[in-house]
């Protein structure tokens, strides 16, 4: 979603780095670009010009013109003050269930901005990762088939959902609701309310009823990302008629430019609880500023990178892995499984996108060389082979070549390449494997549990701690993790300042 404003910061601030000296001018330059910038990706005047007041009264200070690095150091600038424009990196951004059960949290917003799939991906999320007991109640009588939607998507993620009654009113569903909560024994109540195509008095006196009735823990609107400026509009409105506790962006993993999330937090003093990352109900993260003003600056977000890792390895495939490699072995399911992993955690665009220092050159290069599309035909001729040929690759001739590509859709050149990308990686994999010090159970022994295996203490629970050894270097990270590399991701490496662990990209350097 920051593609675009993304690449502009990081153009001005790049002319920055390579000065030796900055004069007040050279600030004041960059500083209406960076502006120019922020008004285009759709962030509100008020906000834009606030920020660059901030930025320009710490920049032009004795911090910055006598500063050794007087470019890095507006470019620190500039990511703090990001970071308070999101809300902080302190802020608690966490949905709040310290209430008596049920406790009830009510979701609004307009019509077509992904109420009910965020209604049951929260569900789905506080049920696995919370523990809680979760009850939906759609109350969105207006739109066909809004309360059936809901019901599908409670089956689809085990989340009960209120029997539908026909004909019965948003206010008395609510009311029922509760009770069925309360009788049942529910830790959670969520209300998925009515929207509109536009804020009009008849939505906000409905919703402002169910809020009365229903005393919800917290009220979170959810907004599409993509619709800009007018996004910001909406929140004020919520806020200010309904009262909004937190915001949920859907559809960041679209094409649009951001200023909604830039502005919402500063505009309304509500948090940014959670970004809804793509259609799938576990498509969903935490809103942490630090993390996502990194992203914007083209800083990478390893943290995030490495609990995705966490949360989509799984602990005994990991095992197994481990002890094949420690024996040298590595066949094309191994690279299968691999493959998938990388899909489990976003994808090309999603990892490329919170790698530190990938400038917007090289993930396009790096996804014009392997693509998303790429990873599924590769998994799907390694699924049209023969178990024999999965475990000997050698045993691929011509005409079994001629076999998978009919089986898989694809061409013999693309199966050549998967055989050449997979040799490759099995010397690499040999060789990290004869390593003295057990690489290979660093990068795939541990996993599970939700943190990285063998961590120093301070580091695995500390991401402050983390990043900042992940970004520096590796100082103070087992061998095997210091390059940049990340367990689970296979490859080996794009440009100097990739980490191994990318499928079939050159190494050291780029392709003409």
């Amino acid at each position: 979603m920051f593609e675009n404003l993304s690449g502009r910061l990081g153009d001005v601030l790049s002319k920055l780095k390579g000065r030796g000296a900055l004069s007040e001018k050279d600030v004041d330059e960059a500083m209406r670009e960076v502006r120019r910038a922020l008004l285009e990706a759709d962030v509100a005047l008020p906000v834009a010009r606030s920020f660059i007041d901030r930025v320009k009264e710490r920049a032009v200070g004795q911090e910055v013109l006598k500063s050794v690095t007087p470019g890095q150091q507006v470019i620190k600038i500039v990511h703090d003050e990001l970071v308070e424009m999101l809300g902080g990196a302190e802020a608690d951004s966490s949905i709040s269930l310290r209430a008596a059960s049920p406790v009830v949290l009510m979701m609004v917003g307009l019509q077509g901005s992904g109420k009910t799939t965020s209604t049951a991906k929260i569900a789905k999320r506080l049920t696995a990762r919370e523990k809680r007991k979760v009850m939906m109640a759609s109350l969105d009588t207006r739109r066909p088939a809004a309360q059936e939607q809901l019901k599908i998507l409670g089956e689809q993620v085990g989340v009960a959902t209120l029997p539908i009654v026909a004909g019965q009113q948003p206010v008395a569903i609510a009311k029922r609701a509760v009770e069925a909560a309360r009788l049942g024994g529910y830790d959670v109540l969520m209300l998925d309310t009515a929207g509109r195509i536009h804020i009009d008095e008849e939505l906000m006196a409905e919703v402002a009823e169910v809020r009365d009735i229903a005393d919800p823990h917290e009220t979170l609107l959810v907004a599409d990302s993509l619709t800009g400026q007018d996004a910001v509009n909406v929140a004020e409105q919520f806020n200010s008629r309904i009262g909004v506790t937190g915001i949920v962006l859907t559809r960041v993993d679209g094409d649009g430019r951001g200023g909604a999330a830039l502005s919402m937090r500063a505009v309304t003093g509500v948090p940014i609880k959670l970004l809804g990352t793509g259609e799938k109900m576990d498509a969903l993260e935490d809103f942490r500023a630090d993390r996502v003003a990194g992203r914007i600056l083209g800083m990478g977000d390893v943290v995030s990178l490495v609990e995705k890792a966490a949360e989509s390895i799984d602990a005994e495939k990991a095992e197994k892995m481990a002890e094949r490699l420690r024996k040298g072995q590595f066949d094309l399911d191994d690279l299968a499984e691999q493959l998938r992993q990388m899909g489990r955690m976003g994808g090309m665009k999603g990892l490329l996108g919170m790698l530190p220092g990938v400038g917007k050159a090289q993930m396009q290069a790096a996804q014009a060389h392997m693509n998303d599309g790429t990873i599924k035909r590769q998994i799907a001729i390694v699924s049209s082979m023969t178990k024999a040929e999965r475990a000997n690759p050698k045993l691929l001739n011509a005409s079994r070549k001629k076999r998978v590509a009919k089986g898989s859709g694809t061409e013999v050149q693309e199966i050549n390449r998967l055989l050449k990308m997979h040799r490759q990686m099995a010397d690499m994999m040999k060789a990290m494997g004869r390593q003295k010090g057990g690489m290979m159970s660093k990068l795939f022994g541990g996993g599970g549990g939700g943190q990285m295996p063998d961590l120093p203490p301070e580091l695995a629970n500390d991401p402050k701690a983390l990043q900042k050894a992940l970004s520096s270097g590796g100082a103070g990270l087992p061998k095997g993790l210091s390059g940049g590399g990340l367990p689970g991701l296979p490859g080996s490496g794009f440009g100097g300042g990739m980490p191994p662990g990318l499928p079939g990209l050159p190494s050291g350097k780029k392709k003409k």
